[in-house]
């Protein structure tokens, strides 16, 4: 039987957390496919209102991505074609969720489980620092790296942190 794998990872930013937090996480289905289309073709709501129990599906964008080897890893590493997450908890107040991932992404392929949990916490000056903590359990009988798992995960997750963070920086209004 395959045991849990995890890692964790840290993002600084300029930006104020409940404006990250908010953009990053919160409203990712909407902004995603306007700051990352290369990455994200298509991102909504499937079912809930944005809170917790709430489900959200997002797509690969395959045909605008540059060519296979001009890709960042975690796009040409991309083997699925959709991701369904689920939020188990959310307090918005806190800059904190999590997530578990329902279908896609890998699921009832190569990983049985996986689960995100994020905490955006304010920083000195303004800024403010994203802490993640992912956990994942491969399929039984599926031989994984770990390390290029945790490197395909930590890339794409501040992938995302940092189109939200440029989008903020250029929209100084936007979340407020």
């Amino acid at each position: 039987m395959a045991s849990a794998n995890s890692w964790t990872l840290e993002i600084a930013s300029p930006v104020a957390a409940p404006r990250l937090f908010r953009a990053a996480v919160m409203d990712w289905h909407t902004l995603a496919p306007k700051v990352a289309s290369l990455v994200v073709a298509s991102a909504h709501p499937v079912e809930g209102e944005g809170g917790v129990g709430s489900r959200r599906s997002s797509e690969p964008n395959v045909s605008l991505s540059p060519p296979m080897d001009q890709q960042p890893a975690f796009i040409a590493s991309m083997a699925f074609s959709f991701m369904k997450e689920k939020l188990e908890f959310l307090d918005a107040d806190k800059c904190e969720c999590k997530s578990t991932v329902v279908e896609g992404g890998g699921i009832g392929v190569a990983i049985e489980s996986a689960a995100s949990h994020i905490k955006v916490e304010p920083a000195a000056g303004g800024g403010s620092v994203v802490k993640v903590a992912s956990t994942y359990k491969p399929m039984p009988g599926v031989e994984m790296k770990d390390d290029d798992i945790a490197k395909l995960a930590k890339e794409s997750v501040t992938a995302i942190f940092k189109a939200a963070e440029a989008y903020l920086v250029a929209n100084p209004g936007a979340y407020n």
